[in-house]
């Protein structure tokens, strides 16, 4: 026999068992056809990888999206990825908003009130751009990589073996169809007294047989497989701690930066002469920041222990009370908060209960909380 003669043949078998699998699987749709169910624990299984796929799809896709909001620019990344070469760097959007301030700030003049803030905010922006970028790359390499692997090669490897096991079950359930058709044959033969080649069952019984085994065999390789669905979980749960921790980084880094610029910003003096010579009496509110500014540092332990100082711990485990400094403004958020004007002196001092982001203060006969960190403890 020549490899051609070897190839036809191969290529008849093929197409028989493919027109096999087709009319079987017509019949089961039809009702006209039995159907070999899977035990529910494979059952089960399969659906639960079917599961982790779709929702480890949705979580990468919006992941994707919230890292890089403009779709163009996840494109032009999705191209450069599949050509294998890097994409060129560009500035993001915190990098280019600082850009512009720093030029506007030396534009109208770094001595300028004006042109000195737009300087300060601009360098600002360009660290939280920074951060904005280690951001993006950790979680590229420690949350959306191993979820893409999983979607390209493990879930693969699961469709292809799965796909097999229907085709192992459709030519079962073929061959039982056969066997029971042979059988019917033969009874037909019976009644009629005539004769019924025996070889046509035990054939038919051989093949059950061998489609079966190799059924079972195909049905256990699944479910090792599908089982290991609970270590992706396990595996994918630690890639979200290392996500909720850069993200922890990247909003400490961000709180940090823009405390300090206010900081900075609040420096300025209330009152100086406008860029368009209007006359110095005219006030300018300094930046304030809200209350619940204020109380983020209770979630940022590591940013808020940079700006309490120690007088302040002593002040918190004691009993008696300091005078302080205000920073910078703070408009109140409510009645139980007390408003402060920046370079105020007032008296400050601790009650039990209270947040360790707050102490009560004094000026006069009003009293209300205040944030500590916009206080300055006095010698």
């Amino acid at each position: 026999m020549n490899i051609m003669d070897f190839n036809m043949k191969k290529l008849a078998a093929d197409a028989g068992t493919f027109l096999s699998r087709a009319v079987q699987f017509t019949e089961e749709k039809l009702g006209q056809a039995e159907k070999t169910e899977l035990d529910a624990h494979l059952e089960n299984l399969l659906s639960k990888a079917e599961c982790t796929k779709q929702w480890t799809e949705k979580i990468m896709k919006q992941t994707e999206v919230l890292l890089q909001p403009n779709p163009n620019a996840r494109i032009e990344e999705f191209f450069y990825e599949k050509l294998d070469r890097k994409a060129p760097s560009r500035m993001n959007n915190p990098e280019l908003l600082g850009q512009y301030m720093i030029d506007a700030g030396n534009e109208f003049g770094p001595g300028t009130a004006y042109g000195n803030a737009l300087i300060k905010c601009g360098e600002t922006q360009k660290q939280i751009g920074t951060a904005d970028r280690e951001l993006i790359q950790t979680s590229a390499i420690n949350f959306l990589t191993p979820l893409r692997n999983f979607i390209e090669g493990d879930y693969k490897t699961i469709t292809k073996e799965r796909k097999l096991l229907q085709n192992k079950r459709l030519d079962l359930d073929a061959a039982k169809t056969r066997l029971k058709k042979a059988k019917v044959a033969e009874a037909r033969a019976a009644q009629l007294n005539t004769s019924q080649p025996e070889e046509n069952n035990i054939m038919s019984e051989q093949e059950v047989r061998i489609t079966q085994s190799e059924f079972d065999r195909q049905a256990e390789i699944t479910r090792l497989l599908l089982e290991g669905i609970s270590s992706t979980h396990a595996h994918h749960l630690r890639c979200l701690n290392d996500f909720v921790e850069a993200q922890m980084t990247y909003y400490a880094q961000c709180y940090k930066y823009m405390l300090d610029l206010q900081k900075q910003l609040g420096s300025f003096p209330s009152t100086f002469l406008s860029n368009n010579n209007q006359s110095s009496s005219a006030p300018v509110q300094s930046i304030s920041t809200p209350s619940v500014l204020a109380s983020a540092s209770a979630s940022l332990p590591s940013v808020s222990n940079s700006v309490v100082t120690s007088g302040i711990s002593e002040l918190k485990s004691s009993s008696g009370s300091r005078k302080a400094r205000v920073l910078y403004d703070y408009d109140a958020a409510n009645s139980s908060e007390l408003s402060l004007l920046a370079d105020e002196v007032i008296t400050v001092y601790s009650m039990p209960g209270m947040d360790s982001d707050w102490l009560m203060g004094e000026r006069g006969n009003q009293k209300g909380k205040v944030p500590i960190t916009y206080l300055e403890l006095l010698n």
